[in-house]
């Protein structure tokens, strides 16, 4: 028997929202209706898709598709049931009879069709196939933002999420689940902490799913982080910068001076070895000189601007544009 990707039917992801399932389906309904629609096999497509559709847009279908999905798809493209399946759905709640699910693919009956294509037994959920294959529950993958001070110095979140398990009867259930997480100082951005056994439960004995948390990291008004390394613009008068000064920077972990060295032009960058974000290699703090003039001039001020600017006449800032 052939496997049949719903996902692939209607052209969304595995992880895609009822919202976008239910937009898919209509875009191609629309498209290949055998009423208005040109397209070759046409009635074809517009089968499949709503087969596809009465199975996604229903949670407790869609979770059994699932996992049928993920253990009884071959490679060759074929399906194989695993032993004792028996759907826990079967057309419930849809409004559909298995005489309108006749109308569908052996596929959709093999899984959906309530045991009167394997062996009449009725409706048993996934108490007969977990009696008869161990599985390992689910991986949940969560987001968790973070501000950067929490990163910087590590924290403990709580942490909420969705598993999914069996009831009594077999049917699969949404539970939602809450958990308190140390998070190692120095976790970066896009990078996945473990939580193992913490996902969906197992079947038939099997081992539970892990959680795998990805971390964000929340915008900062002072900082912007690059890999490990932190980066910080810090505004620095005219004569600091002709002159050199020391002047007073902030990094994650605490306030230090830096000197900045005479004849300094904006966008400089200085180097903190070992101020970044902390780990087995440690990131640095990049300082970004930027020189800021004042508002206003006092005209004793203006009168030392043109004295520098007769002494200095012969330097052209523009010379490498050639005016």
């Amino acid at each position: 028997m052939d496997f049949k990707d719903y996902y692939a039917a209607l052209g969304v992801s595995e992880s895609a929202s009822p919202e976008d399932i239910k937009k898919a389906y209509r875009k191609l309904a629309r498209k290949y209706h055998p009423d208005v629609s040109k397209e070759d096999k046409a009635a074809d497509k517009f089968k499949d898709i709503g087969e596809a559709y009465e199975v996604l847009k229903d949670p407790e279908k869609r979770a059994e598709y699932d996992q049928i999905r993920k253990y009884g798809a071959r490679t060759d493209g074929s399906f194989q049931p695993p032993p004792g399946w028996q759907s826990a759905s079967g057309f419930g709640g849809g409004g559909y009879t298995e005489a309108d699910a006749r109308q569908f693919s052996d596929f959709f009956e093999e899984i959906f069709g309530g045991g009167h294509r394997a062996g009449g037994q009725g409706r048993g959920g996934f108490g007969g196939f977990g009696q008869s294959m161990r599985m390992r529950g689910e991986d949940v993958h969560a987001r968790l933002a973070l501000f950067l001070e929490e990163v910087f110095h590590g924290c403990e979140k709580q942490v909420s999420f969705t598993v999914h398990e069996p009831d009594k009867q077999g049917r699969i259930r949404e539970r939602q689940k809450t958990l308190n997480v140390k998070i190692p100082a120095g976790m970066r951005e896009g990078q996945h902490l473990r939580l193992k056994g913490q996902g969906s439960p197992g079947y038939g004995g099997g081992e539970p799913g892990d959680l795998l948390l990805e971390i964000e990291l929340a915008p900062h008004p002072v900082f912007t982080v690059e890999g490990r390394d932190v980066l910080v613009t810090v505004p620095i008068a005219p004569w600091e910068a002709a002159m050199g000064a020391s002047v007073t920077v902030p990094t994650v972990g605490a306030k230090v001076n830096v000197k900045v060295p005479k004849g300094s032009s904006s966008g400089r960058k200085l180097r903190l070895k070992g101020k970044g974000l902390p780990g087995k290699h440690p990131g640095d703090q990049i300082v970004v000189l930027q020189i800021v003039m004042p508002e206003q001039h006092s005209k004793e001020a203006e009168g030392l601007y043109e004295q520098l600017a007769e002494a200095e006449k012969h330097f052209n800032p523009r010379s490498r544009l050639h005016v």
